[in-house]
């Protein structure tokens, strides 16, 4: 046997390995996926089959009080309930084409749960029956001492779920395959729908930040929750006098649009003695920030931020803080500019 016969046989052995390594980890992950299904699809049973349809059938929740709560929670687990049979026959690729066509109800669902957690909270609060009645169904030996609350969220972490699934069954599918056109489309389409949720969180998130922050300020002349106003971090800092007087330690609050500079009101004060007093806001568009000292290994750093009619200037006697206080300073003040 020539050479090039024996290097032709070595190159196809190579092929054929490779392809059966593929074929070992996609039906791994394929087995993972099913398995992990329907320990999903038996928790959102117990959502649907012991809260939604009996409180449906006895009228305790008016039609559009269960319906805040629960949202398209039905139509997820009736999704969920199609892709597991797939799934179990094999048929991947029409199982995940089918699937994807509903995946906009999980980002519905993801707009809905802040107002849901709300309602589910003061219908608890006012509803007695209801209160009662969820108490009992929690009791179910099925729930193994889940809450309602527990399961509530289960949707987006199996959204997040399905990303790294799908995205691992894609890198262990041959290109030729008559899956992997499917395949792709529906690592494309879970991602998308994955963004858009995270989106949803980080802007529920933000506003919970702006919302803290405004509480901890005295009165309501500075309005901290503004449109488009993102939290970037808190902290003290040490502020340097223009004239030799003493530092004075301030606690700052950086946003994506100003900083405000606070200090402590008077812990006697029969009001405000655990809120902070806003000393400045400063604009940040208008803002030059420079790094004084602290570029070595020394102890803490200077910065110096340069406004038009001020210059402040900022220390820490920790040199990591004051590092991350001006990168996120240059970084907001950046972003403004661009």
């Amino acid at each position: 046997m020539s050479d090039s016969s024996l290097l032709f046989m070595a190159g196809t052995n190579a092929v054929e390995e490779q392809r059966a390594r593929w074929e070992r980890k996609r039906s791994r992950t394929a087995k993972e996926l099913l398995e992990t299904e329907h320990k999903y699809l038996e928790q959102l049973d117990l959502v649907v089959t012991f809260f939604v349809t009996i409180l449906k059938a006895k009228g305790t929740l008016k039609p559009a009080v269960l319906e805040t709560i629960f949202g398209p929670l039905e139509s997820i687990h009736s999704a969920s309930h199609v892709l597991s049979l797939h799934l179990e026959r094999g048929n991947l690729g029409p199982g995940l084409e089918n699937f994807c066509q509903n995946l906009e109800l999980y980002g519905h669902y993801a707009e809905n749960l802040e107002q849901a957690n709300k309602t589910l909270k003061e219908q608890l609060r006012k509803n007695k029956s209801f209160r009662r009645f969820k108490k009992l169904q929690e009791t179910r030996p099925q729930f193994r001492g889940k809450k309602l609350e527990d399961l509530l969220p289960l949707p987006l972490q199996r959204l997040h779920q399905y990303k790294h699934f799908l995205r691992d069954l894609l890198e262990n599918t041959s290109p030729d395959s008559a899956e992997y056109q499917k395949l792709a489309k529906a690592v494309k389409s879970v991602s998308e729908v994955s963004r858009w949720v995270q989106d949803i969180i980080h802007k529920r998130e933000n506003s919970l930040q702006l919302l803290r922050v405004q509480k901890m300020l005295k009165g309501q002349k500075t309005q901290v929750f503004t449109p488009g106003r993102w939290y970037i971090r808190e902290g003290w800092l040490l502020v340097v006098p223009s004239k030799g007087e003493e530092l004075k330690r301030r606690m700052f609050f950086l946003f994506s649009d100003i900083l405000i500079a606070t200090k402590p009101c008077h812990p006697l004060h029969p009001l405000n003695s655990n809120k902070l007093a806003c000393q400045a806001v400063y604009p940040l568009h208008q803002c030059v920030v420079d790094k004084v000292f602290g570029h070595t290994q020394s102890q803490g750093g200077l910065l110096s931020l340069s406004f038009p009619h001020k210059t402040l200037l900022l220390m820490s006697s920790d040199q990591q803080d004051i590092n991350d206080w001006y990168q996120s300073l240059t970084a907001a003040v950046r972003q403004l500019k661009a």
